[in-house]
């Protein structure tokens, strides 16, 4: 699980900067966006279960909630193709004062499962 959650902190942080990732610790992309490791545990967790809810479409979304932080935000589906969507996360740390958009890409497995794609 916890890998899954560094691969998605990783691919959101790359398609979020329009492409000019550079590398990065990971403690400094988590304070940059203002979010946990337990925000994103949340966030992840909400993606998968939107995504295992049926056959995802667009606009398809879902709101999540870390009850420790008081981050929140939501994940919609913007676009389906074949195997793979594109979600879009809106994420507003707790105190923030506006939301910040981050695109990350999954791909539906042979086994069913999503996983993080370029």
């Amino acid at each position: 699980m916890k890998a899954l959650v560094l691969s998605t902190l990783i691919a959101a942080v790359s398609l979020g900067a329009g492409g000019a990732a550079q590398a990065k610790p990971l403690s400094r992309i988590i304070a940059e966006m203002g979010l946990t490791p337990a925000d994103f545990e949340v966030v992840s967790a909400t993606s998968t279960a939107l995504l295992s809810s049926g056959t995802p479409a667009v606009g398809q979304e879902r709101a999540w909630l870390n009850q420790e932080t008081g981050s929140k935000g939501t994940i919609r589906v913007q676009s389906v193709q074949d195997n793979c969507v594109i979600l879009q996360h809106f994420v507003q740390p707790e105190g923030a004062e506006a939301a910040r958009e981050i695109r990350t890409r999954r791909c539906k497995t042979a086994d069913g499962n999503w996983i993080l794609a370029p």
